[in-house]
């Protein structure tokens, strides 16, 4: 029967197995300590290389989202739009989930220059045809969300941020367990090939 490799240990367990081999100890292998080494390194190096590059990452984010915010604030308008249609009446009226709904409904709304659009938005529920509200539009006469706010424009690479930081230390991981993968094997190895050795010399009681 193939020898088979013991489960990764939990990552929480990892830390403290990792200084475990680095302690002198008679059961210490060589090849324990190598892989100690080895994740110690990575460590350092994940710490290292995170504040650069969440700060990298992050004034990147910063600045691509900046400048679609500052595309969307160009073709975007805000303007008024009446409804065309009643809109949907919702089945427990004054309710919370009543104030809650929204209802796809047509309305017509014009442009910066003039031209007339009918496009489909969700409006509160009863509205009635000729109510007006106020939506955005593109310059294609589509109804769009509004153009991104700085706060989200700042949220959204503060998550960039975070995101290439779980990154880093997500490689240095994955470095680990390859690291911790390749010396199982070869210490699989060597104990197979030291049995090779000494079965011979077993012999069954007679």
């Amino acid at each position: 029967m193939p020898a088979r490799l013991p489960p990764p240990s939990p990552p929480t367990e990892l830390p403290r197995l990792m200084f475990w081999r680095l302690r002198r100890n008679p059961l210490r292998r060589r090849s324990d300590l190598t892989q100690a080494w080895i994740g110690v390194g990575l460590l350092l190096a994940a710490l290292a290389a995170t504040p650069p590059v969440m700060l990298r990452v992050g004034d990147t984010a910063h600045g691509h989202y900046g400048r679609i915010a500052q595309q969307q604030a160009a073709t975007r308008h805000h303007t008024t739009a009446t409804l065309v249609e009643n809109a949907r009446r919702h089945p427990e009226p004054g309710s919370a989930e009543a104030r809650e709904t929204r209802y796809p409904t047509k309305v017509r709304f014009h442009d910066p220059h003039g031209r007339a659009h009918t496009a489909t938005t969700d409006v509160a529920p009863a509205l009635p045809k000729g109510s007006t509200i106020r939506v955005w539009a593109d310059t294609e006469g589509r109804i769009t969300e509004p153009p991104l706010r700085p706060d989200q424009v700042r949220n959204r690479a503060m998550g960039s941020a975070l995101g290439a930081a779980l990154a880093v230390h997500a490689v240095a991981a994955a470095a680990y367990g390859t690291a911790h993968h390749i010396i199982q094997r070869r210490n699989l190895a060597a104990w197979g090939t030291e049995w090779a050795r000494t079965a011979p010399r077993w012999r069954t009681s007679p």
